[in-house]
C-alpha cells in the first residue's frame, strides 16, 4: 500500500516540504543578519485551501432554500494583513531581527513536530485497521 497517494498523506506531505523550505529561508535570514542591505525573506503562507485546490471540488447540496451558502466573507484580511511590521530597517539597509527570525524559526519547529506526530498517528491508525482484518 503506497500511503503518497492517499489524500491524506499527499497534503501532510506538502506541508512537511513547505516547513522545511520555511527552515532553510528563516535560516539564510538568521545567517545574513548583519549583512548591509539584506533584506529578510519568507514564503507565502501554506494554505490548506490552496493546497487542496487541485484536488476535486465538492459542491455542498443545498436541501432548504433557507440554508446559508457559506459563512466566510468575502474581503476579509489575513493576521498578517492586519498586523503591522513592528520593526525598523537597521541603518545599514538590513531589515532582519534576530527575535522575530528566532520566533518564526520555533512556531515552524512546532508545525512540523505537529505533522509529523499526525503522520505517526494516521500510519498506526492503518496499522491496527489491517492487523484487526480492517472489520
Amino acid at each position: 500500500m503506497d500511503l503518497g497517494n492517499l489524500g491524506l498523506f499527499k497534503l501532510m506531505s506538502r506541508k512537511m516540504g513547505w516547513l522545511t523550505q520555511r527552515q532553510q529561508v528563516l535560516a539564510q535570514n538568521i545567517a545574513n543578519a548583519d549583512t548591509p542591505e539584506f533584506k529578510g525573506n519568507d514564503l507565502k503562507p501554506f494554505s490548506f485551501r490552496d493546497a487542496l485546490s487541485d484536488s476535486r471540488r465538492l459542491q455542498a447540496s443545498v436541501t432548504n432554500a433557507a440554508h446559508l451558502q457559506g459563512t466566510r466573507g468575502a474581503g476579509g484580511m489575513d493576521k498578517e494583513q492586519r498586523q503591522k511590521n513592528p520593526y525598523e530597517t537597521a541603518p545599514d539597509g538590513n531589515n532582519v531581527i534576530l527575535e522575530e527570525q528566532m520566533m518564526k524559526v520555533g512556531q515552524n519547529a512546532m508545525d512540523y513536530q505537529t505533522i509529523t506526530n499526525l503522520y505517526k498517528k494516521q500510519v498506526n491508525m492503518i496499522r491496527t485497521a489491517m492487523r484487526s482484518g480492517g472489520g
